[in-house]
């Protein structure tokens, strides 16, 4: 009996006794009265198979509760807890934001190598599951993410087309280059378009830049590959390839393309520090074949 030391199990018990002893004492007077009780009163006209109602007036308490309970009931939808005045998405949505800010600001002067680190611990819990665990797009599966955000990736892009980034311009068509040309063109947007400005093919840059005049890219992408001026949603602005800024409107909005629809991450809250990480971690990997 140790546990009756204890003063809440004291006042469990206690109070456990007393609802007992008052549930036995008002059932015990209700049976009583129920059996001794008479019917006196005035009786309705109206009967139902010989049973007929008194003709009492409404307990005044009775109304006056049901009154003040429809009063209090309209105060409350209306006044005193609006239906507009709490969101539990809106609620979670804030507590995302502030821990992202807290987030941000205690990794905003992560190292290059620590953003790598965390993009991977990143890529290995969310996107693995389709890109697969080396993001070589699990033999054409998905996506292969090793070669996005280089030249590689822009090649691939020249020589397949591309669809479902939702930009107003629509898909963009096979252009029909030469593997040399798509090179070319791959490394002059590398290096003097895209924010990176780093290309492993320098020697084919000033080629690259007479290629993408030639070959038409500048009628969607703008001569300085940033998009057309004044229509800023009608092709992908190349001066953010391969960067976080990218990324973020991937994740944000999906990719409905060939291989498959990518499902819009938006719903994870991903604050810029683990984007920018992501974005690091897979311009880290080497270029695998689409093979």
């Amino acid at each position: 009996m140790g546990w009756l030391n204890d003063n809440i199990n004291l006042f469990g018990l206690v109070a456990a006794i007393v609802i007992l002893v008052l549930t036995v004492y008002v059932a015990g007077n209700l049976i009583k009265k129920m059996r001794d009780a008479k019917a006196e009163g005035e009786l309705t006209e109206h009967k139902w198979d010989g049973i007929a109602e008194f003709a009492n007036n409404l307990p005044v308490g009775w109304t006056v509760s049901f009154l003040v309970l429809i009063l209090w009931g309209f105060w409350y939808l209306f006044f005193g807890y609006p239906l507009n005045s709490y969101s539990q998405i809106g609620d979670y949505n804030q507590q995302v934001q502030t821990h992202n800010q807290k987030f941000e600001e205690k990794w905003k002067t992560l190292s290059n190598e620590d953003l790598v680190n965390m993009g991977q611990g990143i890529f290995l819990v969310q996107c693995s599951q389709c890109h697969g665990i080396t993001a070589e797009g699990m033999h054409g599966k998905a996506q292969n993410l090793t070669r996005w955000g280089k030249e590689e990736g822009i090649m691939d892009t020249i020589e397949h087309g591309s669809v479902g980034l939702g930009y107003d311009g629509g898909e963009m068509p096979v252009l029909g280059l030469s593997k040399e040309d798509a090179k070319a063109v791959a490394a002059y947007i590398m290096a003097d378009v895209s924010d990176l400005k780093h290309t492993k093919y320098p020697a084919d840059v000033q080629k690259g830049k007479e290629v993408y005049d030639s070959a038409g890219c500048s009628g969607c992408h703008g001569p300085d590959g940033k998009g057309m001026p004044g229509m800023d949603n009608f092709a992908p602005n190349l001066s953010q390839y391969g960067t976080y800024e990218f990324l973020k409107r991937v994740l944000e909005h999906g990719k409905k393309g060939h291989i498959g629809q990518m499902p819009s991450f938006a719903y994870r809250n991903f604050n810029d520090t683990q984007i920018k990480a992501l974005a690091a971690y897979i311009g880290s990997l080497q270029p695998l074949s689409e093979d």
